[in-house]
């Protein structure tokens, strides 16, 4: 049960008692007949009655071990891999944190948890040592070793590796082991955030020499029975996991749907008992369906407006500024969104982050400003505007804009492009279009993998010496309020002259049973934060 269900129920009738009642209750007794037993206890009407309600919602929150779910993610293609390293989407993570765990594990506020390693420490930001946790067992039975961390790590500088997270990695100048259960890890620079990086997913630890992971064996919860790429993924319950009591279910079967409709439809049959990424027009019906509820966890994800500053209208500032005048942000969250969303404020960092700049002033619709500035721009004629379903809400977002353009004489002309295709094809090259960023861990992680001067996923071009001198002295200032001080900077320099537009940050809505217990809100996104595997159970 949870340490706050528990310690009401210990409060009210001691600790043994309280345990004699649960035993109880895991032998199959009802409210009836825990009544019954305080009553014949002498204990009166009234307060037996209270108390028996409160041991029933204390034993409703107790995980239960056993049972099998199936579970459908937004995603599914050919190119799903069980190897860290080259995972990049929402299905492979969570099939990773079934097979596998990281140094660290990021908490509901972001915030790096000894995982692998039961301890780290620094001096100087730069040299950081890891204690690992002794008698981890790989799913062979093999023993954790600083060797595996070692390859685990060092594999993403390999550029024959192609690893994805090789510009985190780039970072980070040697890992040795410095003792019988620990690591050394020596940065090239300072970076107080370097527990956030090892805690993110392409950081999860692998046996050393590994080059074949279709086996995916790790340290993690479950074990691997099967996996098909695009197909499904089958997982058992690890039996010698280093976490007591964990996990809770048999059996996990996750595939991928990649349209919503289908994925609502396997939810409300019963073919699955969790299914992620509602539109927000689905969430009546799954709530009015007996049995059937939606977990919503608000994060940092946002769909921006990018407009490059090195080529077309954006070369000049004031159009930028024009266009993002005419984000009619309110409407966009009440009626694209349904209210499933934060205001935005073309800054990346979210509310949900420890971060962000609070005092900056809101930024609104105002069609005298964004004519202003169009006009002082000189832009004329039909500017296109290119927007694909492949980014959550773009062509939404761009039909309203287009609509609030015609006021003030500016005529969007949208160009809609099919999501095959469009990441590759489209962003990053149209000189107006829309982006989709996904949570990030951290702030340094975000504003270095999209709005460094040198970034390859710096979407509008944006170019700032000042930008990236305070993004590398952020990493290494270790006082928490100079930190935010600099990365509130960051956001009011980004805001104020980059090419982006941020009308919102949205939040992520996933289905399930009623009787699917233990889900809670990690901002790195739905699914608890890709997580819920190991911390999910099924009511009796």
């Amino acid at each position: 049960m949870s340490d706050n269900s528990k310690k009401s129920l210990d409060n009210i009738v001691g600790a043994s008692e309280s345990l004699r009642l649960m035993d109880c209750m895991k032998r199959g007794a009802s409210r009836r007949d825990i009544l019954k037993m305080l009553l014949a206890g002498g204990m009166q009407a009234g307060l037996a009655g209270g108390l028996a309600s409160t041991a029933m919602s204390a034993y409703a929150q107790t995980p239960r071990r056993g049972g099998r779910i199936r579970v459908a993610g937004d995603t599914a293609a050919v190119t799903d891999t069980l190897d860290p390293a080259k995972q990049s989407n929402k299905t492979d993570y969570c099939r990773g944190t079934m097979l596998y765990n990281g140094l660290t594990a990021l908490d509901a506020t972001l915030t790096p948890q000894p995982a692998l390693a039961e301890s780290f420490t620094t001096k100087d930001a730069k040299v950081w040592v890891f204690k690992l946790r002794r008698d981890v067992t790989f799913h062979d039975g093999k023993p954790l070793t600083p060797a595996d961390v070692v390859f685990s790590i060092m594999r993403h500088k390999d550029p024959a590796t192609a690893s994805k997270a090789k510009s985190l990695a780039d970072q980070i100048d040697s890992v040795k082991e410095s003792g019988p259960n620990e690591v050394t890890i020596t940065l090239n620079s300072a970076n107080a955030d370097l527990p956030v990086v090892v805690g993110t997913f392409h950081f999860h630890i692998v046996k050393a020499g590994t080059t074949d992971f279709n086996a995916g064996i790790g340290t993690g919860p479950y074990k691997l029975k099967e996996f098909k790429p695009g197909v499904r993924s089958l997982v058992v319950r690890n039996d010698a996991y280093w976490k007591p009591g964990k996990p809770y279910l048999d059996e996990i079967e996750f595939v991928g749907i990649g349209d919503e409709s289908a994925r609502v439809n396997a939810l409300l049959s019963g073919g699955m008992d969790l299914v992620a990424t509602l539109n927000p027009r689905s969430i009546d019906r799954v709530k009015s369906a007996a049995g059937y509820a939606v977990f919503e966890t608000q994060s940092g994800a946002y769909t921006d407006l990018i407009m490059r500053k090195d080529t077309g209208p954006g070369a000049n500032p004031d159009f930028v500024l024009a266009m993002k005048y005419l984000l009619d942000r309110e409407q966009m969250k009440k009626t694209i969104a349904l209210g499933h969303a934060v205001i935005g404020n073309d800054q990346p960092i979210d509310p949900t982050n420890r971060f962000y700049l609070a005092g900056l002033p809101q930024r609104t619709m105002d069609l005298d400003r964004a004519k202003f500035h169009l006009q002082k721009s000189g832009v004329t004629g039909k500017v296109p505007v290119v927007a694909s379903p492949a980014a959550m809400y773009a062509v939404d977002i761009a039909t309203v804009m287009q609509q609030t353009a015609q006021r003030v004489g500016l005529e969007l002309d949208i160009k809609r492009m099919p999501a095959e295709g469009y990441w590759s094809n489209h962003w990053l090259n149209s000189p107006v279009g829309f982006g989709n960023v996904n949570p990030r861990p951290s702030a340094d992680v975000l504003f270095t993998q999209f709005f460094l001067s040198s970034a390859p996923w710096n979407e509008s071009r944006y170019k700032s010496a000042q930008f990236d001198q305070l993004l590398t002295s952020a990493r290494a200032e270790v006082d928490f309020n100079k930190r935010k001080q600099m990365y509130g900077d960051m956001q009011t320099m980004v805001n104020a002259d980059a090419g982006i537009g941020i009308p919102m940050f949205l939040a992520s809505l996933d289905g399930h049973s009623t009787k699917l217990k233990g889900l809670s809100p990690i901002p790195l996104g739905g699914l608890m934060g890709y997580s819920f595997a190991e911390n999910v159970w099924l009511d009796a």
